[in-house]
């Protein structure tokens, strides 16, 4: 049995969905837009986790789960206007949320992907680290309070970008005449400035041991926000060497991640650079554009599944209905 976890209308759980449906497994499809009514999950921690969950009369053994592929948004930001998290359904869904994280965190079931292995993208300092690690370059990378500090690192590099140092997703922008006045501002909030790479961006997909990759073309500093910015983006399936895609799945491996969509750039001398590895990709937006099979290969991931370590013992009992 195969869980799905997140919004029903969410394009990446939908696309997955709508696969395993043709290719006829047994799947659940755990949707927070409902606020889990309905729903009951009992968990069990020791030496293996164990449990059920229950809905419409069906009974499941967490056991007979072979893997998860979960999206969940944050359910406060889904509670209807007039609601408090006070009120008796969102305190169910409250506690659901709260155990299935729990159990996706220490079940031996593939979970694609597993909330901790994600963690690394909250923290892009930390993540380039890991980055480095797996051979890619990255760009010269200044994370300050400091005006000063701000103003001597763009004077050096000429053309700067700067970005969220989070996992919160945040329009890349290079520096301009406009940004001085504003440039004080930075001791309000660390800022996370990094010098401009100038060549072509490729995002790649790792599902497992596959890999899809496309070059995107664009004038825009963030082509995903290109197309509102008034900037053409086109999208071309592009195969890649070898020795990089190697890198790609490595890179993967050493996240945790059996899903990764890795955000490149090749520059003019040949140079692979590296920004980000998302742990949550939107990846049928470049499904679309290039025909490339990402949902199929997402679900055929999960169809075959995998083990992990068993987790260690003591957590104890915790149940919800």
């Amino acid at each position: 049995m195969i869980i799905l976890w997140g919004l029903e209308t969410d394009d990446p759980l939908r696309a997955v969905f709508e696969c395993l449906r043709r290719m006829r497994e047994d799947v659940i499809f755990v949707d927070q837009a409902t606020r889990y009514s309905g729903l009951d999950v009992e968990l069990e921690v020791g030496s293996q986790a164990s449990g059920t969950i229950s809905r419409s009369g069906r009974r499941f053994d967490l056991g007979s789960v072979s893997s998860i592929f979960l999206r969940p948004y944050d359910i406060r930001r889904l509670v209807n206007a007039g609601e408090s998290e006070a009120d008796a359904l969102v305190q169910h869904a409250l506690a659901v949320e709260d155990i299935l994280q729990t159990w996706v965190s220490v079940t031996s079931s593939l979970v694609v992907n597993r909330p901790s292995d994600m963690s690394s993208n909250s923290s892009k300092p930390f993540q380039a680290e890991i980055v480095r690690s797996a051979g890619f370059l990255t760009p010269e990378t200044l994370l300050t309070t400091d005006p000063g500090a701000a103003e001597e690192f763009w004077q050096r590099h000429g053309e700067v970008v700067y970005k969220s140092i989070s996992g919160v997703r945040s329009i890349v922008r290079r520096l301009s005449s406009e940004h001085k006045k504003r440039i004080e501002d930075v001791a309000n909030c660390p800022v996370q400035f990094q010098e401009y790479i100038d060549g072509s961006d490729y995002r790649v997909h790792v599902v497992g041991e596959r890999v899809f990759s496309c070059e995107v073309t664009s004038s825009a500093d963030d082509y995903r926000y290109g197309s509102r910015q008034g900037h053409s983006v086109t999208f071309a399936r592009k195969v890649l060497p070898e020795d990089v895609e190697t890198r790609c799945k490595e890179l993967a491996l050493r996240c945790g991640l059996a899903l990764a969509g890795i955000d490149l750039r090749l520059n003019s001398r040949g140079d692979w650079y590296c920004f980000e590895v998302n742990p949550s990709p939107a990846f049928t937006v470049y499904e679309s554009e290039t025909g490339d099979p990402i949902s199929e290969a997402v679900a055929q991931l999960l169809v075959e599944g995998r083990t992990r370590p068993t987790p260690p013992s003591g957590f104890g009992t915790r149940s919800v209905s």
